[in-house]
């Protein structure tokens, strides 16, 4: 048996963990903890806010990785997380990376889950969970974007593997669930009108908020001239929510549609500083 056979590739591990209280006016540390490939970096903020940067040092996932992120906004906190850079998923030579990520909302708290497009190249494997837990008036900004390789670099993802599932509950109540998976021939799958049309990029949005109703038409507004875009509200367990859809060519259009969206959801204010930089 070679040397190449009994030692296994060496795997990217990391958890960090965040909750926030409020104190002294402002959202403030409570805990923090970080571990292996997983950072947590907290800009200074002016407005009362708390904005938390997630960063994977390992550079990116491919099979076997493992990060998991747990966040918690205590009572009438307002936390704001986003990563560093795109997470990019390289192909596998073997196993699954699962990355797994929950988020607890109590009374009066808000929570913006901004993080930025993952980008999957060709063979990837991934699988991905976002579990929130939401009291009963707490707010919820979530988007999850995903780009089938860079249009620039002329990629483009034959096959691989996709696994994306969310579990969104408020007083115990499940008011949010979908679960979506792009497995085999990707690029067969993605190019049917069903699916993406051929398109390279997509995007979910979920505002759960009592004025997710009252945002719906500015929303719709938005995505007027969209030609591959869908917003609802929906009531489902005494909350209220909005829930868009989105597809783009590639990642820059994709931009263009998701960030006056997310501003205007977080009050005019824009996107996190790290998806300018």
């Amino acid at each position: 048996m070679t040397a190449s056979a009994i030692i296994a590739p060496q795997r990217a591990w990391g958890k960090g963990r965040l909750i926030a209280k409020f104190q002294g006016g402002r959202t403030r540390i409570a805990e923090l903890y970080q571990e292996g490939c997983a950072k947590l970096r907290l800009p200074k903020t002016f407005d009362g806010t708390m904005e938390a940067v997630l960063i994977n040092s390992s550079g990116g996932v491919t099979g076997g990785d493992r990060l998991n992120w747990a966040f918690e906004a205590g009572e009438g906190t307002s936390l704001t997380l986003a990563t560093q850079a795109c997470e990019k998923v390289y192909k596998a030579s073997a196993g699954t990376a699962e990355i797994e990520t929950r988020l607890s909302v109590s009374a009066g708290a808000r929570i913006d889950w901004l993080p930025q497009e993952t980008i999957l190249f060709d063979r990837a494997s991934l699988s991905r969970v976002l579990e929130v837990d939401l009291a009963s008036d707490a707010v919820l900004l979530a988007v999850e974007a995903v780009l089938l390789g860079r249009k620039a670099m002329g990629e483009t993802v034959h096959t691989g593997l996709f696994r994306d599932r969310w579990r969104v509950s408020s007083d115990g109540k499940l008011i949010h669930a979908e679960n979506l998976t792009l497995a085999d021939e990707i690029a067969r799958l993605a190019a049917r009108p069903p699916v993406l049309g051929g398109a390279a990029a997509f995007a979910t949005l979920l505002y759960v908020a009592p004025d997710s109703e009252a945002m719906l038409s500015k929303l719709r507004a938005a995505l007027a001239a969209v030609a591959w875009a869908g917003v609802s509200h929906h009531r489902v367990g005494g909350r209220d929510k909005v829930v868009a859809r989105m597809v783009a060519a590639d990642g820059y259009e994709l931009r263009k549609i998701l960030v006056p969206l997310i501003s205007h959801l977080r009050k005019d204010a824009s996107v996190p500083k790290v998806w300018t930089l």
